[in-house]
C-alpha cells in the first residue's frame, strides 16, 4: 500500500493524456527511454487517485527495487498482486519496469480479465508491447510514449525564463529529468550522469536484451549517428563507408543494431513520404536521438559547433512529444525536414541555422511555397525575430517561440 504524496515536479503534458482513462477498464502502459520520467508520471497518477479516493487500495511494484526481487516471472507477478488486493475498497496496481518480468503480460492479461484492479504499467522499451506481446494483450490497453523534458517542460524545471541562453542549455544538456536536481552551472556533473545514463541503457537494453556480440561496432553505430543526426541514411551507405575504415559488416548487422537502438529508445528512425500523396520510401530516413544530451556526450563535435543539427533534433522531439506522426518530406528534387500529421491535421516544418543569404531563403522558403495545400507552414530558425508570415502564408520565427506553441 501506498500511504505518502512523493516530491516531485509534475510532468502534466503527459498526466493529462492519461488522467480521463484513470478508472477505466483498460490497461494504461507507459513506455519510454530510462530515465525520461515514466516513474514520476506513476507517481503523480498515484497521488491523483489518492486524492480523490482516499481509501484507495494502491500496489505498486517496482523491478528495480530489493524489496520486490522474488517477483521475476508472470506467475509471481500475479500472486503478489492477487494476495494484496482489497474487496472492500477499490484496488489500483502499478508496476514500474514491468519488461525485467518475464511473460508479464500473461499476468497482466488474467488481472484485467478478472476485474479487480485498475492497471498501469511502465517499461524502458519502445516496442515493449510488439509482436506477440501485442497480440497476447490486443484490445486491452493503450499506450503513452514518455519522453524527456521538451523545452516549455525544461524551463519549468529549472525555474528558467525563455532565453537564447536558456535555449542553448537545453541544446546541451537536453531533458533528461533528474539534470534539474544537480548544483547549477556544474554542466560537467550532468555530462557524467549522461553517460553513465547512456552505459545503462546500452548494457540493459541493447546489449543483453537483444543479445548484441560486436559491442565495438554497437558503439560506433552511435556515435555515427550522433554525428549525422538529420543527415539521409541507409544501410548499404553505413556500410560502405566501414569497408572504406576497414571494417567489415554485413547490411543485415546494420539493420538489427539500428533497430536494437531503436528498441532502446535511444534513437528515432524517421520515414521519408511523397509530399501530397504520402507514399512511403523504403530507403533514406533520417535518425534523430530522444535525447540531446545523450546525443551530446555521444558526438566528435561540441554542441556549438553542430548548432544547426541540435536545433533540427530539437524541432523534431518538439513534434513527437506532442504526438505527431513525422516524416521526411520529398516533393520532387525538394525536401521537407518535417512533415507532421495529427488528428486529421497535418504542418510543414523547415528548419534552418539562420536565413543568411538570397540562397538560403529561395531554398528554405521555395521548398514550402511549392506545396499546394492550405496546412500550416513553418520556417524555424535560430534568429531571435518576432514571427512574420510571407505574402504565400509561410510563417518564419525563431525556434524559441516555436517550441512554445501549443500545437
Amino acid at each position: 500500500m501506498v500511504e505518502t504524496l512523493w516530491d516531485y515536479m509534475p510532468r502534466n503534458l503527459y498526466f493529462e493524456r492519461i488522467k480521463p482513462f484513470i478508472g477505466s477498464h483498460i490497461i494504461k502502459i507507459l513506455s519510454g527511454q530510462r530515465r525520461s520520467g515514466k516513474s514520476y508520471i506513476l507517481y503523480q497518477l498515484m497521488d491523483e487517485i489518492r486524492k480523490a479516493d482516499p481509501k484507495a487500495n494502491i500496489i505498486y511494484i517496482n523491478t528495480e527495487f530489493a524489496e520486490f526481487r522474488q517477483v521475476k516471472t508472470d506467475g509471481e507477478l500475479y500472486d503478489f498482486v492477487v494476495s494484496r488486493l482489497s474487496t472492500d475498497r477499490k484496488n489500483f496496481v502499478f508496476i514500474d519496469e514491468i519488461q525485467d518480468i518475464a511473460d508479464f503480460e500473461k499476468a497482466v492479461r488474467s488481472l484485467y480479465a478478472e476485474e479487480r484492479c485498475d492497471i498501469y504499467c511502465a517499461g524502458s522499451n519502445a516496442h515493449l508491447l510488439s509482436g506477440e506481446f501485442a497480440t497476447y494483450l490486443a484490445g486491452r490497453y493503450i499506450q503513452f510514449q514518455i519522453h524527456p523534458l521538451g523545452y516549455r517542460e525544461f524551463l519549468s524545471f529549472y525555474g528558467l525564463e525563455n532565453s537564447p541562453e536558456a535555449l542553448r542549455k537545453y541544446l546541451r544538456i537536453g531533458g533528461m529529468p533528474f539534470l534539474a536536481s544537480l548544483p547549477a552551472g556544474e554542466e560537467h556533473l550532468a555530462r557524467e550522469y549522461l553517460k553513465n545514463v547512456y552505459e545503462s541503457i546500452v548494457l540493459r537494453d541493447v546489449l543483453i536484451r537483444e543479445n548484441i556480440r560486436n559491442i565495438r561496432f554497437l558503439e560506433n553505430l552511435a556515435e555515427y549517428l550522433a554525428d549525422t543526426i538529420g543527415s539521409l541514411f541507409s544501410a548499404n551507405n553505413i556500410s560502405n563507408y566501414l569497408k572504406h575504415q576497414q571494417v567489415k559488416i554485413p547490411v543485415q548487422t546494420v539493420i538489427s543494431y539500428l533497430a536494437a537502438l531503436e528498441k532502446s529508445c535511444i534513437i528515432h528512425k524517421v520515414p521519408r513520404a511523397k509530399v501530397g500523396g504520402m507514399k512511403i520510401f523504403e530507403i533514406g530516413e533520417k535518425y534523430y536521438f530522444e535525447d540531446l544530451g545523450l546525443r551530446n556526450v555521444l558526438a566528435k563535435n561540441p554542441p556549438a559547433m553542430d548548432m544547426g543539427r541540435l536545433l533540427e533534433n530539437a524541432v523534431y522531439l518538439f513534434l513527437i512529444q506532442r504526438n505527431f506522426t513525422v516524416y521526411v518530406g520529398k516533393d520532387g528534387n525538394k525536401e521537407i525536414d518535417f512533415i507532421a500529421e495529427k488528428d486529421g491535421t497535418k504542418l510543414y516544418v523547415q528548419v534552418s541555422l539562420r536565413i543568411d543569404n538570397e540562397e538560403v531563403h529561395r531554398r528554405e522558403f521555395g521548398n514550402l511555397e511549392g506545396i499546394p495545400d492550405n496546412f500550416p507552414k513553418y520556417v524555424v530558425t535560430l534568429e531571435d525575430e518576432l514571427p512574420a508570415v510571407t505574402p504565400t502564408g509561410i510563417i518564419c520565427m525563431g525556434v524559441r517561440e516555436f517550441l512554445m506553441l501549443e500545437l
